[in-house]
């Protein structure tokens, strides 16, 4: 087991934050900080965990909590959450594969979607012509009201409830 550093637990409670499995933040800690660590000493460093949840100090649960908060809140800072970055990625992938037919016809029409908004969940709804949507109720407003005043539809009811 190897012993921490300061800056490779926090290394390591950033990666646990931003929601990564404790056999990728294995793979990066080893790849970016040539530190080799088990799967049970990182699992140390998640609070959600029983013994991380017990035993870590209280720096590393702030340090813990205020990158999971900006990780939530800021998705810019996932590449593939913008748009302009998938449709980059799904043009390289048609290039890469212009020899594979279906498949490029496949990324041309996610390309399509994806460039049309029907990822997002916005939508627009408009009348013809782009003018609002007309509500046909059978009567106006006003219609209403002069129905009512009149006690119903049918004036020789005697006043009946119109059902209204």
């Amino acid at each position: 087991m190897a012993a921490l550093t300061q800056q490779q637990k926090v290394f390591i409670v950033g990666r646990l934050a931003c929601y990564y499995r404790p056999s990728d933040v294995r793979k990066q800690l080893k790849e970016e900080l040539g530190v080799d660590a088990t799967l049970q000493q990182i699992s140390f460093y998640d609070p959600g965990t029983a013994q991380g949840n017990r035993e870590l100090s209280a720096e590393l649960r702030q340090v813990f909590q205020e990158t999971r908060d900006l990780f939530l809140r800021d998705v810019t800072r996932i590449p593939i959450a913008n748009k302009a970055v998938r449709l980059r990625m799904l043009d390289d992938m048609a290039r890469d594969n212009a020899r594979n037919p279906r498949l490029v016809k496949e990324l041309i029409e996610q390309a399509a979607k994806e460039d049309g908004g029907a990822f997002t969940n916005r939508r627009e709804l408009t009348g013809k012509d782009g003018k609002p949507i007309e509500a046909n109720v059978g009567l106006s407003f006003e219609a209403a009201v002069m129905l009512l005043r009149k006690g119903g539809a049918d004036a020789d009811d005697g006043g009946a409830d119109p059902g209204l």
